[in-house]
């Protein structure tokens, strides 16, 4: 049963379990050490021992790419569909957008913006085939105007195959584990090399992305998923349907309630159990549940952000939206009670992929700006070359970088 906390005792759930990077950094080495030296090779002879590859080939064909797509149900069709227009439509308006124009006489400033020439994006298939993180990965690449997209996904579905033939993607991988994250990053005679990779994994898959992370542009190193819901009031069965929701994924995911309501409370605790009896999933939501979820309770719900913040979380279902102003750490956003965490992993627009593990009181999740450059332009006249000169030549010199100073000077002479 999950536990009722005080905000005394949330520290205890508040500060997460450290991840075991080191040890699967160790079990990680040798692989990109191999990736790097022998190429496909090692990639297949891991590809054979970690995912079953057999002889396919490490390229899937786009015959069968072709074929997954006309092997998918009509609902998951329309699915598709309407998930890749409203993620298009929102990844659209988070470029950034280019401008050059004179912000003081002869003083020109702006800047370009650039797509990166080649991602990779990681999809996971394990337990849980995940053709949603194919589309909120590619679909801002492509939108980015990316023209290099290689997908690596080590036992890719029909879905996750169907989607990337509709999305017009062609460089997909049976590729999985540390392995994929090291072919991606260092090219081999099969995998093209890429200046980024993004997408969640196993944590195999996160110590490869940090330990790669000087070789190749990474979104972030993900830990176990999770979420916050902060509300004063509510239907118990709806929030404990959100937390369940969130802690089906893996026996380490964290669900938290932090409300001012001991009734609800112990309505959401009740809700929990009960849900739990018919729940397919039951068998990893009850240990992430019963191991990582806490209801805690807060004697105001300025208690309950500053929890939050403190918390930052990956997910934050927020019922009030007057106290938007005051959250300052969330890798995203849910406000109001009809706008579930389900919304946004598959349908709503934005990505699903997210900074865990307190990264969000760094930045926060995917976007279509993280696969462009944005590159700064300026230009001068001589009158403001001139203008400019004493704070140049001052700061320059007190520096000790003469030629920076001469640089300018030299200007005025001819």
């Amino acid at each position: 049963m999950i536990r009722i906390l005080s905000h005394h005792e949330a520290k205890s759930v508040l500060t997460r379990r450290a991840a075991r990077l080191d040890e699967a950094e160790e079990v990680v080495r040798p692989i990109l050490r191999r990736v790097a030296a022998e190429g496909d090779k090692a990639v297949r002879e891991f590809a054979r021992k970690f995912d079953d590859l057999g002889d396919d080939p490490l390229l899937v064909p786009e015959a069968s790419l072709a074929g997954a797509a006309a092997r998918l149900s009509p609902e998951i069709r329309a699915a598709i569909d309407t998930a890749t227009h409203n993620i298009r439509e929102f990844a659209r308006e988070q470029l950034p957008k280019p401008y050059f124009r004179e912000f003081s006489s002869g003083r020109k400033l702006g800047q370009i913006v650039r797509p990166l020439a080649a991602v990779g994006c990681y999809i996971p298939s394990g337990r849980y085939p995940l053709p949603s993180t194919l589309l909120m990965t590619a679909v801002l690449a492509q939108e980015a105007g990316v023209p290099d997209i290689v997908i690596a996904s080590p036992k890719p579905t029909d879905e996750i195959l169907g989607a990337a033939h509709l999305l017009g993607l062609r460089q997909v991988f049976r590729l999985g584990g540390a392995q994929a994250i090291a072919a991606m990053a260092y090219g081999t005679e099969s995998v093209p090399r890429v200046d980024r990779v993004v997408g969640p994994g196993n944590i195999y898959v996160a110590a490869a992305k940090k330990l790669l992370a000087g070789e190749v542009g990474i979104d972030f190193v993900a830990g176990p998923t999770e979420i916050v819901i902060l509300t004063a009031g509510g239907n118990a069965s709806v929030i404990a349907a959100d937390m369940l929701a969130q802690a089906e994924h893996d026996v380490d995911a964290t669900a938290l309630l932090i409300t001012t309501s001991e009734a609800l409370a112990r309505g959401v605790q009740a809700a929990l159990d009960e849900q739990l009896r018919t729940l397919p999933t039951a068998d990893v939501a009850r240990q992430s549940i019963d191991c990582n979820g806490a209801i805690i309770l807060v004697p105001d719900l300025q208690t309950g952000v500053a929890l939050t913040n403190e918390f930052a979380p990956e997910h934050l279902s927020l019922h009030d939206a007057s106290l938007l102003d005051q959250i300052r750490n969330a890798g995203t956003v849910f406000l109001g009670e009809h706008s579930p965490e389900s919304a946004g992993d598959y349908a709503a627009g934005p990505s699903h992929v997210l900074p865990t593990s307190g990264m969000s009181r760094l930045r926060g999740g995917l976007s279509a700006a993280d696969f462009v450059k944005v590159i700064a332009i300026q230009e001068l006249s001589s009158k403001a070359l001139q203008e400019l000169s004493p704070a140049i030549t001052a700061l320059a010199r007190a520096e000790g970088l003469e030629a920076h100073a001469r640089a300018v000077e030299v200007r005025s002479v001819n």
